[in-house]
C-alpha cells in the first residue's frame, strides 16, 4: 500500500494538529482529569488514521481487456438505468453510477484506453452523493474517453462532503485503461454512461473495485 500523493497535504495538517491537541490536552488536561485527555488523543488519533487511510492506494493486480469497460471507482453500484445524455452525446444512454463513500478508496482509473474526446469541469450543489439530481447539478467534471470498440462518458461527482474534484486528463491525450483518471476528496459518485446495447456485468448494490472489476463489455 502507498499514499496518494494528493494527501500529502491533508496527512501533513492532520499530523501536526494531532501533535499540537495533544501536547495541550496532556499538559493542561491529563492532570485534572486524566480520562479526558485519553479520549482526547484517541479521537484525534482515529481521525489522523482515518485520513491517512482515506489516502492510500491498495496493492492489485489492475484489470487489462479492451473488449472491457473496467469501474472506474472504488464503493457500490447504486443505479443502472437509461437515461437522455444532454452534455455531449444528447442522445440515449445508460448510466452506470458508483457511491463512494469516505471508507473507499478515492482513485478514479480509466475504464478504457482510448483518447481524451472532452474533458470539462461544471461549477454546481453539493447534494448527496446517491440523490437522483446529483448526476447533473452538483459539481462536477466529465470526460469522455473512446477507441475504436466504444466512447463513454465518465462523470467525477462530487457529494456533500466532497469539496474538490482533481481530474488528470486533457483533451487530445492518449490514456491506458487503469491509470489514474483523478481523484475525489471525502465522500463522491462517479457516473459512467455507455452506449445503448452494451452489456453490464454489475449489479445494483455490489461492490465493485476500481481498476479491477468489469463493469460492461463492449
Amino acid at each position: 500500500m502507498t499514499i496518494h500523493r494528493e494527501g500529502f497535504p491533508s496527512i501533513a495538517i492532520s499530523a501536526v494538529l494531532f501533535i499540537i491537541i495533544n501536547l495541550l490536552s496532556f499538559a493542561f488536561i491529563s492532570a485534572a482529569v486524566p480520562f479526558l485527555a485519553w479520549v482526547i488523543f484517541a479521537v484525534t488519533l482515529f481521525l489522523l488514521l482515518f485520513m491517512i487511510s482515506f489516502f492510500r492506494i491498495p496493492n492489485r493486480k489492475l484489470t487489462v481487456d479492451a473488449g472491457a469497460v473496467i469501474c472506474p471507482a472504488d464503493g457500490k453500484v447504486v443505479v443502472i438505468e437509461e437515461t437522455d445524455e444532454v452534455e455531449y452525446y444528447k442522445d440515449r444512454r445508460i448510466q452506470v453510477s458508483i457511491f463512494m463513500s469516505p471508507a473507499n478508496v478515492h482513485v478514479n482509473r480509466n475504464p478504457i484506453s482510448g483518447e481524451v474526446l472532452y474533458n470539462q469541469y461544471h461549477k454546481g450543489k453539493y447534494l448527496v452523493a446517491w440523490h437522483p439530481k446529483s448526476s447533473t447539478e452538483n459539481e462536477r467534471h466529465s470526460v469522455v474517453l473512446a477507441n475504436d470498440k466504444t466512447t463513454i462518458l465518465v462523470k467525477q461527482i462530487a457529494g456533500a462532503l466532497a469539496k474538490r474534484i482533481v481530474n488528470y486528463l486533457h483533451v487530445g491525450q492518449k490514456v491506458e485503461q487503469g491509470r489514474e483518471l483523478g481523484f475525489i476528496k471525502f465522500g463522491s459518485r462517479v457516473d459512467v454512461l455507455l452506449p445503448l446495447g452494451t452489456k453490464i456485468n454489475v449489479q445494483i448494490g455490489q461492490t465493485v473495485q476500481g481498476g479491477v472489476t468489469v463493469l460492461a463489455t463492449v
